[in-house]
């Protein structure tokens, strides 16, 4: 036994806050560190006490072995959690931390270097005869090398990081035309994210499920599993909706898919399982599944498990590392996983659906979770989003006694989150979870590739009108009297161009006495009893219906949301005419905040449209910039390393003649 009261997490954000809540209940003092990027963050305030760890960027400080050593020491920590993410699958981390005399709150490194290396573990599960895909023996930084055993394994083809996790580094190759590319630039994200740029490949299913199982283990040889999560809905091999139990699941294949979770964690070295680990599988219709990879350290989806069977993992892990054994049998997890209703999990992201999915930073000018459900978040308002690091800002679980019901607690709560002042993916989350096909529960990973390729457009015109008499007569700032709308009688009349949804529109208001007409896009919308509150609540009749929204305002920026519905845009009254007309058509411009790792042209060079101009990185991710139009380089406005702006112009190419 080796009881610890001064516990360091090793992480940022709502993995902070989350393990620190259930440390406060163990009675466990908790140390957070922080970069520069995070010195004014929530989950700084979560923790008894913060160290600062240095640098904007996870390899300057969240990734600093050293400096995590430094923090523990300065603070008195006596046991490390790594969190999940950045340094938690770190085996040399892992052997520094024991070597440091401190607790390691994980499973033995031996273990972490077994399963972290996905080529190994490969080997390692085959040798258990757990079932696996067709693909490398090998891990490999060699892009030549691998790319001639891809044509050996044949396509489809997975190319995946083999340090990593996180749907980081992975590409999925269908065309051998593509391979290079992908290979290039899975190779670059995965030492972004890991420090590490072996890949492997893999033979690639099209449409199975992703269905994973949660495993615990004690220091005294108990290993068991505690049911399956469902993790099929993905983005660029993203987990975006997990759900507990699976819908393709019966308790006979729970059971199979379970031993042989309970297996792989048992051959994941010599020195046998520790702590939370989660084993993947990939899923057919027939029943067959292949093991994937596992996870040694808790999964971002791991609340919905604890719904079901009733258990604080993080909790467990503490317990377990300071020397505890597991209290509860094989039979008695399952009998409650199987009568514990149904949990759903969304991940709530800062990335803009309607740009491919483009991570986003800026500010978070207002946050409200929903009451009712679970929200796991380290989020104000008024805090800035950072470039630096992933996308997610939380997630929201619901529990419920079935799936219908769970589905829609998940979907109201969204409707009434309130994460306003950069694009975030509620409202795409809310049609996932509406889709008649996901309500169905017969989906595969291809589902959000068939079914919703891009977010679907729901009409809004009437929410145009009522923004448009909000900001005609409810502003938020002095205007001068010629914008003002204002007349000695009270009345208004009053044009607004603004410019929405990307689209520069123009609407007239006029009224008087709490009724209004708005006239745009040969649209009449009528609004009476308008009622705005100090915070931005709105309430109002819209044509003939009553409407609850909430309006933010920063400057000239603009949002409203209504439930599922955002509307952003820009209020053209403060800006002259020529900056209300969108940028030449061969100006690229930066996309999100991030830096610019790569330039690929030169002045005066000639492009074709779609070809690479500049390549980004952000949020762990790197994003490729093209040429719009084809012609010639006019000019380049950034260089390699530079951190740049969301919006800024990076290149201009004027137009072959």
């Amino acid at each position: 036994m080796r009881p610890f009261d001064t516990l360091l997490i090793a992480n940022r954000g709502e993995i902070v806050a989350r393990v620190a809540r259930s440390a406060r209940a163990l009675g466990i003092r908790t140390v957070a560190v922080y970069s520069d990027a995070d010195r004014d963050a929530p989950f700084v305030h979560s923790c008894d006490t913060a160290v600062s760890i240095g640098g904007e960027r996870p390899a300057d400080s969240y990734l600093r072995i050293d400096a995590i050593l430094d923090a523990a020491l300065r603070s008195g920590a006596q046991a490390i959690h790594p969190g999940y993410g950045f340094l938690s699958e770190n085996a040399t981390f892992a052997q520094a931390v024991i070597g440091a005399g401190l607790v390691w709150v994980g499973p033995p490194p031996a273990a972490i270097d077994a399963m972290g290396d996905k080529a190994s573990a490969r080997r390692r599960m085959q040798a258990a005869g757990v079932p696996v895909l067709p693909g490398t023996v090998d891990a490999s930084e060699d892009l030549a090398a691998l790319q001639a055993q891809a044509e050996q394994l044949g396509l489809p083809l997975m190319v995946k990081a083999s340090a990593g996790g996180g749907g980081r580094g992975m590409r999925l190759v269908q065309d051998a035309a593509n391979l290079p590319e992908a290979l290039q630039a899975a190779h670059a994200e995965a030492r972004a994210a890991f420090g590490d740029g072996r890949l492997l490949l893999e033979r690639a299913l099209l449409a199975p499920r992703h269905v994973e199982v949660q495993v615990l283990a004690d220091g005294h040889g108990q290993v068991l599993h505690l049911g399956e999560r469902d993790c099929t809905v993905q983005r660029r091999h993203q987990k975006l909706i997990e759900e507990a139990p699976s819908p393709a699941v019966n308790p006979a294949l729970r059971r199979r898919m379970g031993e042989a979770a309970v297996q792989v964690a048992r051959s994941a070295s010599e020195a046998g399982y520790v702590g939370a680990g989660t084993v993947e599988f990939l899923l057919d219709a027939d029943g067959s599944f292949w093991f994937m990879e596992m996870n040694t350290r808790l999964q971002v989806e791991h609340p919905v498990t604890e719904c079901l069977t009733g258990l604080d993992l993080a909790a467990w892990q503490l317990r377990i590392a300071a020397g505890a054994s597991l209290d509860i049998t094989q039979d008695e997890v399952l009998q409650r996983f199987e009568s514990g209703g149904h949990a759903i999990e969304a991940r709530l992201c800062a990335e803009d659906p309607t740009n491919n999915h483009l991570p986003q930073a800026g500010s978070l000018l207002r946050w409200q979770a929903p009451a009712g459900l679970r929200c796991d978040a380290a989020l104000q308002s008024g805090m800035p989003i950072s470039p630096f690091y992933d996308s997610m800002l939380g997630k929201l679980i619901a529990h419920g006694p079935d799936r219908a019901s769970a589905l829609r607690q998940l979907a109201d709560g969204l409707d009434r989150t309130q994460c306003i002042g950069l694009p975030t993916n509620r409202a795409f989350l809310t049609q996932v979870l509406r889709h008649p096909v996901f309500a169905a529960g017969d989906f595969s990973t291809a589902f959000l590739g068939q079914h919703l390729p891009a977010p679907v457009a729901a009409s809004a015109v009437h929410l145009h009108g009522l923004l448009a008499v909000c900001l005609a007569v409810t502003s938020d700032m002095p205007l001068p009297a010629l914008w003002a709308g204002w007349q000695s009688a009270g009345r208004v009349d009053t044009a607004l161009p603004l410019q929405l949804q990307g689209e520069r529109q123009v609407w007239t208001v006029q009224g008087q006495g709490g009724a209004w007409q708005a006239h745009g896009q040969d649209h009449e919308v009528a609004i009476t009893d308008l009622r705005r509150a100090a915070d931005g609540q709105v309430s109002a009749i819209v044509n003939g219906q009553p409407v609850e929204a909430v309006l933010v305002r920063q400057g000239d920026q603009f949002w409203l949301q209504v439930g599922p519905l955002e509307l952003h845009g820009e209020d053209l009254r403060w800006q002259a005419a020529s900056r209300a007309q969108t940028a030449s058509s061969g100006a690229v411009l930066a996309p999100m905040h991030g830096r610019v790792v790569r330039v690929e042209v030169a002045p005066g060079q000639s492009v074709q449209a779609g070809q690479t101009l500049l390549v980004m990185e952000a949020m762990k991710m790197e994003h490729r910039l093209l040429a719009p139009i084809a012609g010639q380089v006019k000019g380049l406005h950034a260089r390699a390393g530079e951190q740049v702006a969301a919006r800024r112009v990076l290149a201009e190419i004027e137009a072959a003649a």
